[in-house]
């Protein structure tokens, strides 16, 4: 999938935030290996750089296009283009962090434990994934997605990946010391028209564009924003509300 850098960065606070609070739990000092999984452009592996500026530090992200950018930044940190899924460090790490990149990828069951093994003893691997399932930014695109005039085309389309809390617990629990697993509900306070489309344009609905011809982006385009309107007016102050949960693990490796 590729991805745009400006469309994502439109709202590059709020997207940070849940990283931010996720580092924030890490107890972690003076790790000397740390590395961003679905690095981006960066935002991420800035907190992690002001964290431990004396960590070796690496940011891993599939998209050319994310990575020219957090090379264009200030972050001293080496760049690696990558799948996290078949991804194999040669050397374990302190510190294993991803902030919302694993939804990306399915097989949770299977690719949790084998990041876990990359962790060194008493090490951490720490992520954050959405969780927003059956909210309307997301139950909408998949309604406008079933529409006859592009159900065939957007039939395997690749769509985000979680489980439940509880999951997670049983999946990691086998190969960690301790857990802290919690959902955080965000209200985030978007500014200017189309708002939460413009939002989901830089994450959940690339895969979708993608598919289609041009005509049918600019087709379904319409019919998603004008579901949204209905789902997340427009305050009078101008702003629009959208309302994300997140799902946030830290397992603590024996």
């Amino acid at each position: 999938m590729s991805w745009k850098p400006d469309t994502y960065l439109q709202f590059a606070a709020p997207r940070t935030r849940p990283a931010a609070d996720l580092l924030a739990r890490i107890p972690t000092h003076n790790p000397r290996r740390v590395i961003d999984l679905g690095c981006g452009t960066g935002n991420s592996t800035a907190l992690l750089a002001a964290r431990w500026p004396g960590a070796s530090l690496e940011g891993l992200d599939s998209s050319a296009e994310m990575l020219a950018e957090a090379r264009a930044g200030d972050v001293a940190a080496e760049w690696i283009q990558g799948d996290i899924a078949a991804w194999k460090p040669r050397d374990a790490y302190d510190v294993i962090f991803s902030n919302a990149a694993l939804q990306w990828l399915d097989g949770h069951d299977r690719l949790l434990p084998r990041l876990m093994s990359f962790v060194r003893p008493m090490g951490v691997f720490a992520f954050q994934v959405p969780a927003n399932t059956g909210a309307p930014v997301a139950s909408l695109v998949e309604e406008v997605a079933a529409d006859p005039r592009w159900a065939a085309k957007l039939a395997n389309v690749h769509t985000i990946h979680h489980l439940s809390a509880e999951a997670y617990y049983d999946i990691l629990k086998p190969h960690a010391r301790a857990l802290d697993i919690w959902e955080t509900r965000y209200l985030h306070v978007l500014d200017g028209e189309d708002a939460v489309y413009r939002w989901t344009s830089g994450s959940g609905l690339g895969p979708y564009l993608q598919l289609l011809s041009e005509d049918q982006r600019a087709e379904f385009s319409n019919c998603y924003k004008a579901k949204l309107e209905q789902a997340y007016p427009r305050r009078s102050d101008g702003t629009t509300l959208l309302p994300f949960r997140r799902l946030c693990v830290i397992g603590f490796k024996s």
